[in-house]
């Protein structure tokens, strides 16, 4: 995607809670780029976008599980003792 279609994406995946401004965009984009979570992806010479990596993947995929995780966990407290 494009920066301006990430910032769409967002805003549609968070129902409108989440808006990014292109600041701090483009902030997480140059990090993630420096990172190699994340490289450019030449399919319109007009566009910059971007497209996850293998490295990307694999540290996603484990924040995935992390989540995950935390979720299990509230849901066990809310649930109280199983006594």
């Amino acid at each position: 995607m494009h920066g301006y279609g990430i910032m769409q994406n967002v805003k549609k995946l968070t129902n409108g809670r989440v808006n990014i401004g292109a600041g701090t965009l483009y902030g997480a984009i140059n990090t993630l780029l420096s990172k190699g979570f994340i490289a450019e992806y030449k399919s319109d010479p007009s566009k910059k976008e971007y497209i996850i990596t293998e490295e990307g993947r694999g540290v996603l995929s484990a924040e995935l599980s992390r989540l995950k995780e935390l979720v299990k966990n509230g849901e066990e407290i809310l649930e109280g003792p199983n006594e």
